[in-house]
């Protein structure tokens, strides 16, 4: 069986109702689960672990550009892979 409530209000009455409840509800739900809470919702308390290359390649100092033609300025990716791998089997991880 299906009941149907009339709700009656002005505009931000409604929206006090139905958004900013629905809001209250989702931070309530977030501190339950451990989560922490921010303005715009669930702030992840986790940080995700860069891998070694992601970490390679962030540095300045690592990054290899292109010289010429229509990708110069944009990083050489393949020159930069070849790079790590040298230096990861240097280190004797490879």
């Amino acid at each position: 069986m299906v009941s149907l409530v009339k709700v009656e209000g002005t505009l931000d009455e409604l929206r006090e109702l139905f958004v900013e409840g629905a809001k209250r509800e989702a931070r309530k739900q977030a501190k339950k689960a451990g989560g922490e809470v921010v303005v715009a919702g669930v702030k992840k308390t986790r940080k995700v672990v860069k891998s070694a290359w992601q970490k390679y390649i962030g540095k300045k100092s690592n990054q290899i550009r292109v010289k010429s033609g229509k990708r110069k300025g944009m990083l050489d990716l393949a020159k930069m892979s070849r790079a790590y791998k040298r230096a990861q089997k240097a280190k004797g991880k490879r």
